[in-house]
């Protein structure tokens, strides 16, 4: 799984037309997922997303996580984050696990995520045409991918 996790005043989505997630402080979190992904992948990306230090204390110092700062998640699926450009100038897809394999899994993360962080969190709809709206605070962005570990 790739993720790209952006500390966000707000952001929000919609899907085909119809807002389908909002939130205040917190994470957009998009993430994409391959065929080589798996339960540990999921278990393994929700606890860094969850505990990941990038949350302002009292002086102002990247200390807290979400958990501690009481923020939420708007996860949001998008397999253009495994697009390969190294033939051509038409990215390649070939990386990015079909919606009968990334469902299930993107399904699996939103029920990790919620049992990690203790609550609900926000979605967009999978497969879905959407606009993301988000105001980046930081700003603050960080790719991870389960793979590497980092």
């Amino acid at each position: 799984m790739r993720a790209v996790i952006q500390r966000v005043k707000k952001a929000d989505v919609i899907a085909d037309g119809v807002p389908t997630g909002s939130i205040n402080q917190g994470l957009l979190v998009l993430v994409g997922i391959e065929d080589a992904d798996s339960q540990e992948d999921i278990v393994w990306l929700s606890s860094k997303m969850v505990n990941l230090r990038i949350f302002n204390d009292a002086e102002g110092v990247m200390n807290c996580s979400l958990l501690d700062s009481g923020g939420d998640i708007l996860l949001i699926s998008q397999f253009t984050l495994h697009a390969s450009t190294k033939k051509g100038n038409r990215p390649s897809y070939i990386k990015a696990a079909k919606p009968p394999i990334a469902m299930p899994l993107y399904e699996q993360l939103i029920r990790q995520l919620q049992n990690d962080l203790g609550k609900s969190i926000q979605t967009g709809v999978f497969g879905a045409d959407m606009q993301v709206s988000l105001v980046n605070d930081g700003p603050v962005t960080i790719i991870i991918d389960t793979k590497m570990k980092e």
